[in-house]
């Protein structure tokens, strides 16, 4: 089992309809969300993989929604690194309902490592090594990976 990051954040207005139902698109910012956090946990940020030339696009992406999210739900992204290879990264993720634990939608992104130039490279050592652990480790996810809740907008 790989090290599994949970992400807290309240669902805003501007993503729900007039019924207060989340727009579909908004679960896979969330994923976003998700994967960008986890990274963090690891103890590196995207920008950092940017900045020393590895770019990681979405090739596929895959979403299945089960229940809706509404306006002002608290919901827990939950994200894991399901596959690994030198050049490509298969995420999993989760969208759970805080108040009651009902999972909400469930996903998959798969990416393909870049260099700056479009073209496809492998991950430096540093980020192997992290991503590796990150994908065979069994333990729960680290308490620096959970974040407060979004309360700044409504």
């Amino acid at each position: 089992m790989s090290t599994i990051c949970e992400t807290t954040l309240r669902v805003r207005y501007a993503e729900s309809d007039q019924m207060g139902v989340v727009y579909h698109a908004n679960y896979l910012v969330w994923f976003e969300v998700g994967r960008v956090e986890l990274l963090r946990q690891l103890g590196f940020s995207y920008l950092e993989m940017e900045a020393e030339g590895m770019h990681t696009p979405v090739v596929e992406l895959q979403c299945r929604y089960k229940h809706p999210a509404r306006f002002d739900d608290l919901i827990t992204i939950r994200t894991r690194l399901a596959q690994m290879r030198t050049s490509l990264l298969r995420f999993q993720y989760e969208i759970v309902r805080t108040a009651d634990g009902r999972v909400l939608a469930e996903g998959v992104s798969v990416h393909v490592v870049v260099g700056a130039d479009l073209k496809r490279t492998h991950l430096t050592e540093k980020y192997r090594q992290a991503l590796r652990a990150a994908a065979e480790t069994s333990e729960p996810a680290a308490p620096s990976c959970v974040t407060a809740p979004d309360t700044t907008q409504s």
